[in-house]
């Protein structure tokens, strides 16, 4: 049998649902995705963080003299160098 051109319309148009259908379950499932990898890296970077916090809090407990003259060392070292940029201007 022959199909009238409403027909063949109507069977175009349900094609075409389908498909964006099938698009936007594929997209959503993407943009979750990818909010779980943002999540992890934004906690792996947060316990990374909190590592380097502790690791560093330990070492200026165990070594306090030698925290306080790498300080003093970059201290004057930032104070020399600040100066010698404004002293060129």
């Amino acid at each position: 049998m022959s199909q009238t051109v409403a027909e063949k319309t109507a069977e175009h148009i349900g094609e075409s649902v389908r498909q964006a259908s099938c698009a936007t379950s594929a997209l959503a499932d993407a943009i979750d995705d990818g909010v779980g990898v943002v999540r992890r890296a934004a906690k792996q970077g947060g316990d990374a963080a909190e590592e380097f916090l502790d690791d560093t809090t330990q070492r200026i407990q165990r070594h306090p003299v030698l925290t306080v003259a790498t300080t003093f060392a970059v201290g004057v070292a930032a104070g020399t160098l600040f100066g010698w940029m404004l002293k060129r201007r």
